[in-house]
């Protein structure tokens, strides 16, 4: 088996074995950049970093002073801020963290540095405080040196640093923690209450001492956590739009007020359990509104690492670093290997092969030279290319995607649209009715006016009704979450549950994105075992990623005089043979041929091997996409790669309708082609070219292992990279929407039995809020089921005879 780099776990070349002494003993490293970084780590005493991380580290890029920028006055304002006359701070997003371990060795290497005055590493974001003193430390200098130990740093941008929805996030969860433990000891004193006015034997004293504490304990839940309804009440009166904030501050804010009353003057009824109950029950669902509002608009900073920060400026007199901003329309820039295009714009000279997989779907890198186009956002694998630039910033094509994506953002699906209007016939009915039955029992009876009134806004409150969805949500996405699907937008489950086509991406979402052999032809001299061992010995000393399809064996020749012709292939000798693969107009001998497909490898003879490469399918796809087809989904595929590559696809797992070489605007508009004719979508994807569809899906899915921005666009992200968890999501999805179902139902019959008789008096303000909290009870009981079901079992039919039946739109 092959050694694995101490360092970065990543193979260790055979015939270039490098070790560096780490506690005592001598530990391998795969190249220059792993041995120099453990080298430091192991010189600085910081070598408890291996024994206490969770990962291997990342493999430092290699050396290109990208750096220097960070130096010039435009983009040091840009990316920190002052702090004092001497002193900047910025916050970076890191790439390359794995655990709690990488931020301690990034703080102990930075902490040492001079000027650096302040480094505080969150590991759980990704995120890097850094202060410094700009008389005695230079920014690039600690980038360069964050660079050289393997963790690269991306800035955001100053209004990120502490941006609001963090604010918000916190001022959230303070009213949840104060509705929440108030709403418990509040109805710990209202069990007292209710047992002593059942039995009518309770201590004058004592009641009086439990409504007190009780009216104590219930001011900061209605006063503090109970604020935003009050003011969203008085928002919606002002507007003459009345909305659900106004039956809940009206509930909350009459059972607190008459409570308050007949605590301190005239000893009636109280009802602070009510008022707290309603009040955190509700902050619970706003909070999950929120969280959904705030994953919708995290673009800019995926976009951020797509992107980099600087470009190399090719001048008449040097090449010079600059700021990405700084590039205008005809300039040329320098794009080196291992580095993201800055801009779109056309090769100039050099050749090299360009990973646009994340952009437009190709799962290959394509060559690319002289008079070929290049778009921003692609990564250079190969050799140098200079570029004149002819698009930048939002004219580029990443940023069309983007705008794509918040164009689709803003749309608002049907149902909300419908659910709005609902929401207001119900308030304002409710209101009105409270109103009529108000005035009736003022003229009837005046003294009971206010109770009957009181009874009739808390047993119509909507507390149930707001936990008939929540509730089965939050259970059935915390099962979800435990089978490897996390749930970013709740309303998605019951999106799923109604879907009636599934659109499904191709690469990396049906493939594993990486290459694989699917054939090897052999011209007779040699067998198919050896000319694999050819291959994977030249491809050893390369980091292309076709690369990937040739992993090394325990018995590999050793190839010397290793040669890499960017876009066309490898050259070496292995055991005494010259030997090429690459592209068959490259590898093989002036006056011979080989069959078409694949890459060649050959001698000075002719030749050899053809190795036929294709992207690999998942292993569950074929099993999954026939259990989702059988659960009454219709399933269709759209990509941006090759009609071939998608109809082999295709045909492989059962899907008859597909479309290939589609652009991200193709794939929006067959959606909303498919939306259009009544179809509920979700869509599966995980490339930057999916994000604009993604958004704008009835339901969208993202792979865990895709681009940020296609997770970030996502409604659900399969974290467990497994598409059997579709199938799983789905049949939770339907159990979900049926209690949900039943939820609402049993809601409707409490309100429709409890409101008659609250209005005729046969229901008092007390029993009201006991048959409320009891069937807030059932609601929560029977959503709690949500969180409990049995994964399916399907085999190679894709049936599961224990399947829960298709829902019903």
């Amino acid at each position: 088996m092959a050694e694995r780099c101490f360092h970065c776990g990543d193979p260790v070349p055979a015939g270039d074995r490098r070790v560096v002494r780490i506690d005592g003993e001598d530990r391998p490293v795969c190249c220059a950049g792993c041995e120099a970084v453990a080298g430091l780590i192991a010189g600085s005493g910081l070598t408890d970093f291996y024994r206490y991380r969770t990962a291997p580290s990342s493999r430092p890029e290699p050396e290109a002073d990208e750096w220097s920028a960070y130096d010039r006055e435009t983009l040091l304002d840009e990316v920190s801020h002052p702090v004092g006359e001497h002193t900047r701070e910025a916050v970076f997003a890191l790439e390359g963290i794995t655990c709690a371990a990488c931020a301690w060795l990034i703080e102990r290497v930075l902490e040492r540095e001079p000027g650096v005055e302040t480094v505080q590493v969150n590991p759980a974001t990704g995120r890097l405080l850094l202060g410094w003193d700009t008389t005695v430390a230079t920014l690039s200098t600690l980038l360069r040196h964050l660079a050289g130990i393997g963790y690269r740093a991306h800035p955001l941008e100053a209004g990120e640093a502490i941006p609001g929805i963090i604010r918000e996030r916190r001022a959230m969860l303070r009213r949840l923690a104060v509705a929440g433990l108030g709403m418990m000891q509040v109805m710990m004193y209202a069990v007292g209450l209710y047992a002593g006015a059942i039995h009518n034997d309770m201590d004058p004293q004592i009641e009086a001492f439990l409504r007190l504490v009780s009216l104590l304990v219930a001011t900061p839940v209605v006063v503090y956590a109970g604020a935003p309804f009050f003011r969203g009440a008085w928002r919606d009166v002002r507007g003459g739009r009345p909305g659900m904030d106004v039956p809940v501050a009206l509930a909350v804010g009459s059972a607190f007020a008459a409570s308050v009353w007949n605590t301190l003057v005239a000893g009636g009824e109280v009802y602070f359990d009510s008022a707290t109950m309603f009040v955190f029950f509700l902050t619970v669902a706003r909070s999950l509104e929120m969280a959904a509002r705030h994953r919708a608009g995290r673009t800019t900073e995926s976009l951020a690492q797509t992107l980099p920060t600087t470009a190399l400026r090719l001048t008449e007199d040097r090449p010079e670093r600059v700021a990405l901003r700084e590039l205008q329309p005809g300039d040329r820039v320098r794009v080196r290997p291992g580095d993201t295009i800055p801009a779109d714009g056309t090769v100039v000279s050099g050749r090299s092969a360009v990973d646009e997989s994340l952009i437009t779907g190709e799962f290959e890198p394509v060559p690319r030279g002289a008079g070929d186009a290049v778009l921003a956002g692609s990564g250079n694998t190969g050799g140098v290319l200079d570029i004149r630039v002819e698009r930048i910033g939002r004219q580029t094509l990443v940023s069309a995607i983007v705008g794509l994506l918040e164009r689709a953002q803003t749309r608002r699906p049907r149902l909300a649209r419908v659910a709005d209007r609902v929401a207001g016939w119900f308030v304002s009915a409710v209101l009105v009715g409270t109103a009529v039955i108000a005035g009736v029992w003022w003229w009837l009876e005046p003294g009971a006016a206010f109770e009957i009134t009181l009874a009739v806004l808390v047993a119509t409150c909507p507390c149930a009704l707001s936990l008939a969805t929540p509730t089965a949500l939050v259970a059935s996405t915390s099962a979800l979450a435990r089978r490897g699907l996390l749930v970013t937008r709740t309303d998605a489950v019951e999106g799923l549950a109604r879907a009636s086509r599934l659109i499904l991406d191709k690469t990396g979402t049906l493939t594993t994105g990486t290459p694989g052999i699917r054939r090897i032809r052999v011209a007779g001299r040699i067998g198919r075992d050896e000319a694999y061992a050819l291959a994977a010995a030249l491809e050893a000393h390369s980091e292309h990623p076709i690369a990937g399809a040739f992993p090394p064996g325990e018995h590999l020749p050793r190839a010397g005089e290793v040669t890499v012709e960017p876009g066309a292939g490898l050259a070496g000798n292995v055991d005494g043979r010259a030997v090429r693969l690459g592209r068959p107009g490259w590898a093989l001998p002036e006056g011979t041929t080989a069959p078409a497909g694949g890459i060649v490898l050959a001698d000075g003879d002719g030749w050899l091997a053809t190795f036929e490469l294709a992207d690999q399918l998942r292993p569950e796809a074929v099993p999954a996409i026939q259990a989702l087809q059988a659960r009454g989904l219709t399933v269709e595929i759209a990509s941006g790669d090759d009609p071939a590559a998608v109809a082999e696809v295709a045909a492989a797992v059962g899907v008859d309708d597909w479309r290939a070489r589609m652009r991200p605007e193709d794939k929006l508009a067959r959606m909303c082609e498919a939306q259009s004719a009544g179809e509920r979508v979700v869509m599966v994807g995980d490339g930057i070219n999916d994000a604009p569809v993604l958004a704008g899906a009835d339901v969208s899915v993202a792979m865990g292992r895709g681009s940020a921005l296609a997770r970030n666009s996502a409604d659900m992200v399969l974290m467990r990279d497994d598409l059997s968890a579709l199938v799983e999501a789905a049949d939770g999805a339907r159990r979900a929407v049926r209690i949900i179902r039943e939820n609402l139902i049993w809601a409707a019959l409490y309100n429709l039995t409890a409101l008659p008789l609250a209005a005729t008096g046969m229901l008092t303000p007390w029993m009201a809020a006991v048959g409320m909290s009891l069937s807030s009870l059932v609601v929560v009981g029977n959503a709690l089921r949500a969180n409990r079901w049995r994964a399916p079992r399907f085999g190679p039919d894709g049936h599961d005879p224990a399947a829960i039946p298709t829902a019903t739109p």
